[in-house]
């Protein structure tokens, strides 16, 4: 068994929580010299009708189908290989990325003084297996006035996160409940992570 996994994912915070598990791991990420064929915007486009929890788990195996070809394209050492991608729903509503300040406006007023939904998804590939988990939280945020939310974009921090905030952050001052697991709503659910490695006999 490899002593390490590689992880498909830039987010500095699932590498803290890798870390956190004590696994040892090395980035597995596109370049722009070897790795033009990926597409990542088409993986994560929407498709009509599409459901939140399908549309996490089909985003996440899309980004490992992508991660083990590019593993293969540079003949690394075999190890398994990690994806993460977390989605936050109101409703049947997906929330993603926020396009600029202003759609992160638009959002945290959708969130403001209600519950959505954070789902991530994991998927992890040894070989031939693949072994997938799912992750639901619920996150309540307080009503946030516009000057609170002004000042929460103004921040920088919505930008580049789903649903415009991140819970490790400044955000954490407007969220009144949540349930489920912490660590999923960072980003990479560190208990069903650990139950995936000890399917493949990681000792955690």
């Amino acid at each position: 068994m490899a002593p390490f996994i590689y992880l498909a994912s830039q987010s500095p915070r699932r590498r803290q929580l890798l870390e956190q598990l004590g696994v040892a791991h090395e980035l597995l990420l596109a370049n722009a010299a070897g790795d033009i064929a990926e597409d990542a915007e088409a993986i994560e486009a929407e498709r009509e009708g599409e459901a939140p929890r399908d549309y996490v788990q089909r985003v996440t195996a899309g980004k490992l189908d992508a991660a083990v070809a590019r593993h293969a394209r540079r003949g690394l050492v075999q190890a398994p290989i990690l994806c993460s991608d977390t989605t936050v729903a109101l409703g049947l509503q997906i929330l993603g990325k926020p396009a600029d300040a202003d759609d992160a406006r638009r959002i945290l007023r959708l969130l403001s003084g209600a519950e959505h939904e954070v789902l991530t998804a994991i998927a992890l590939q040894s070989g031939a297996q693949r072994l997938q988990a799912l992750s639901v939280s619920t996150v309540r945020f307080a009503p946030m006035s516009e000057a609170q939310i002004d000042a929460y974009v103004a921040s920088g921090e919505p930008m580049g996160k789903a649903g415009a905030y991140g819970i490790q952050g400044l955000a954490a001052a407007h969220i009144s409940e949540i349930r489920g697991s912490y660590s999923a709503i960072m980003g990479l659910p560190v208990y069903e992570t650990a139950q995936l490695l000890r399917q493949l006999g990681w000792a955690l």
